[in-house]
């Protein structure tokens, strides 16, 4: 391959999570050295000089221009927060009216707290929890007799990303995320990888990846349940076999001894966010999937690329039962994953394919908009601190309908296409308000590299050594993107980053660590989707609504709760802002929740809690069913705190009888 020059030394952070969280969500990144150390602009530097510290939020009207179908084109994804009425649920103490999408909102719930805690009038219920069975001849879950061969056959581990497909008025499909695992709370006597049998490895590949389940319901106001028996239902793991499509298939850099054809991986990992395409299938980012792999042994001339992927720990001990996640054996395996990963779940026989056209980075998920003439693009983040936004303009535009030709050429829209990166740049403020632009450096573009030195399948591979090549604007860990389906603007999250040094705090970044995070607004140039500009705000800048130093659109502290964190979005049919957080027992001593935000008219920035999850879990998978009726929202790692144990476990949700944690996909709907 051709040289590509990476300085790139170290830092280390603290990460203010749990211990196991660190280890098993990311390889303990936060701790670890920062792998982007090139001189590129942070956002936050830039911010500085479009904002003052006080009015950077904008009032912004409704968008004249319509954007088509951007986001689903009508496949909305729900996510929901489940608990039968009466066994556990808890009204919140001290409501306030919300007065929006009908709902009375929660306070906040201190962060030992095991319960989850919905509106009045609202109920919660689990829909799928790990073990449950999925693909037919599944056994009902064991904890203390767990086996490899059921856990293929069950709901996985660590669900995050949710999407629920309509199918009918009360059919739908069912596709989650299982992004990791935590070891030592599956099984009993764990606290490292080395006491791990080889049996309770394999069951640990096979808890990862995606299941996919048919689900109905009576009518409209009841829950939807699991079809065991649904035709659709399938698991895919750390061992389903996997098509590498697009520039970078068949490139010796993606070949290996068991492959060497560069285009069938097996697997796919660290299944974190995604998005639904208007075609009807279903996008999954592969993001930390640099812990899975030990570099003990890496020749010494690939440890620079590695590193900027994080790829330097000795892994989870996988390689004891395949040899591939040893980089000394297999040297190209880690560049087979980091990928997006687009699934059909309506038919079970079909491959999941990994896209390489879209980049190789740490996604947090991949989101579609369509402009009017059918242009896809797809929004991406790298969910690291300090790294970028992406952007994928597909050559194939869209084609409507769902005719044998339509599918066949629908299914290549993502093999082909040119790959941007973000730079923002700010403004000076103009009629009392604050507001930077933006540009989508190129990457790869007409098929051709443009980055000197770089081939087309090196871009893709190495994307973030190519990223760095062209000044793109480093952010505070840039997680999900999501166009918004009424009025097309496209809102980033940007989790926290409590890196920055006192040294870059300014006017518009008042705080000398970014442990709250923030949302950014992005209005692409003309309201399409693949210009090459766009307009900034900074629509949230979390943390306590009576600290200054916060902002809210500029609504009166009373309006709004608390929040921090921010981590994964979805949107209703109103187009009002849900926000799904990950962190604030460590920020705010609150359990994460689930929050609503209209970023629209005269209740812009009025945010309002809807949901909290219980002790150590996260908040993941929001979505809003495509009727407006339920909320399913993606209950990950509960009970995840330092020092828990089976035999001394800190939560059991969702309390049906196991007396262990257990990830649950839960939904919330109104209780009349």
């Amino acid at each position: 391959m051709s040289p590509i020059p990476l300085p790139y030394p170290s830092h280390a952070h603290p990460g203010g999570r749990s211990r196991s969280t660190c280890r098993y969500r990311c390889g303990d990144a936060c701790s670890q050295d920062i792998s982007n150390t090139g001189d590129n602009p942070r956002f936050t530097d830039i911010a500085a000089a479009a904002m003052s510290r006080r009015g950077f939020l904008r009032s912004s009207a409704l968008a004249t221009a319509s954007i088509g179908l951007a986001s689903t084109a009508g496949t909305r994804i729900a996510v929901a927060a489940p608990h039968p009425a009466g066994e556990d649920s808890v009204a919140a103490e001290d409501a306030r009216q919300c007065g929006l999408f009908g709902f009375t909102a929660i306070s906040a719930q201190p962060a030992g707290r095991d319960a989850v805690v919905v509106p009045t009038g609202w109920r919660w219920s689990p829909l799928m929890t790990w073990g449950d069975p999925v693909v037919a001849g599944a056994p009902r879950f064991d904890f203390d007799r767990q086996s490899s061969a059921a856990q293929e056959k069950q709901f996985g581990y660590g669900n995050d990303f949710v999407a629920l497909l309509r199918q009918g008025r009360h059919d739908a499909i069912l596709v989650v995320n299982h992004e990791y695992t935590n070891d030592e709370l599956m099984f009993r006597g764990i606290t490292s990888s080395k006491d791990l049998s080889q049996e309770q490895l394999r069951i640990i590949m096979a808890a990862h990846g995606m299941s996919v389940v048919d689900v109905r319901r009576r009518n409209s106001r009841a829950p939807w349940e699991a079809v065991p028996t649904g035709r659709r239902n399938r698991r895919v793991t750390a061992t389903t076999p996997c098509q590498l499509t697009g520039p970078a298939a068949g490139d010796p850099l993606l070949r290996t001894r068991a492959d060497p054809t560069g285009r069938r991986v097996l697997g796919t990992l660290n299944n974190c966010s995604g998005g639904v395409t208007p075609w009807g299938t279903v996008l999954s980012g592969e993001e930390n999937f640099n812990q899975y792999f030990t570099a003990d042994r890496a020749p010494a001339d690939a440890k620079p690329l590695l590193e900027r992927y994080g790829i330097t720990s000795s892994g989870r001990g996988w390689e004891r039962v395949d040899p591939r996640f040893d980089i000394g054996a297999e040297p190209h395996e880690p560049h087979r994953f980091g990928w997006v990963v687009e699934i059909d779940p309506h038919d079970p026989r079909s491959s999941p394919r990994k896209h390489t056209a879209l980049g190789r980075v740490k996604h947090e998920g991949a989101t579609v908009a369509v402009d009017l003439d059918g242009t896809v693009v797809v929004y991406t983040g790298d969910d690291e601190r300090f790294e970028y936004l992406y952007k994928f303009v597909s050559h194939r535009s869209l084609r409507r309908g769902w005719s044998p030709s339509a599918r066949s050429h629908n299914a290549r829209i993502l093999e082909s296409g040119d790959l941007y990166v973000a730079a923002f740049t700010g403004e000076n403020a103009r009629d009392g308000h604050h507001s930077g632009t933006g540009r989508w450096i190129p990457l790869v573009r007409d098929g051709r590299s443009c980055i000197p030195d770089m081939t087309v399948p090196e871009v893709l591979i190495f994307t973030r050594a190519a990223a760095d090549r062209v000044g793109a604007t480093k952010m505070d860990r840039p997680e999900d993107v999501e166009p918004s389906p009424v009025t097309g603007r496209v809102y980033m999250v940007c989790t926290n980053n409590t890196r920055r040094t006192p040294a870059q705090v300014d006017a518009a970044n008042p705080r000398p660590a970014n442990k709250h995070g923030h949302i950014i607004e992005i209005t692409p140039d003309r309201f399409k989707h693949r210009s090459d500009t766009f307009t900034w705000d900074i629509v949230l800048l979390a943390g306590d609504p009576t600290d200054p130093d916060t902002s809210f659109a500029g609504v009166d502290p009373r309006l709004v709760t608390p929040i921090s964190c921010p981590d994964n979005i979805t949107f209703d049919s109103r187009g009002n802002l849900w926000i799904a957080t990950d962190g604030q027992p460590s920020t705010l001593g609150h359990c994460d929740g689930l929050y609503m935000m209209p970023v629209e008219g005269p209740t812009r920035g009025q945010l309002r809690q809807f949901l909290s999850v219980p002790v150590g879990a996260e908040t993941c998978g929001p979505v809003i069913s495509f009727d407006d009726r339920t909320v399913l929202v993606a209950v990950q790692h509960p009970g995840e705190i330092d020092g828990a144990s089976p035999q001394a476990p800190a939560s059991l949700f969702p309390y049906t009888g196991v007396r262990q944690p257990r990830p649950a996909v839960i939904q919330v709907h109104r209780d009349r």
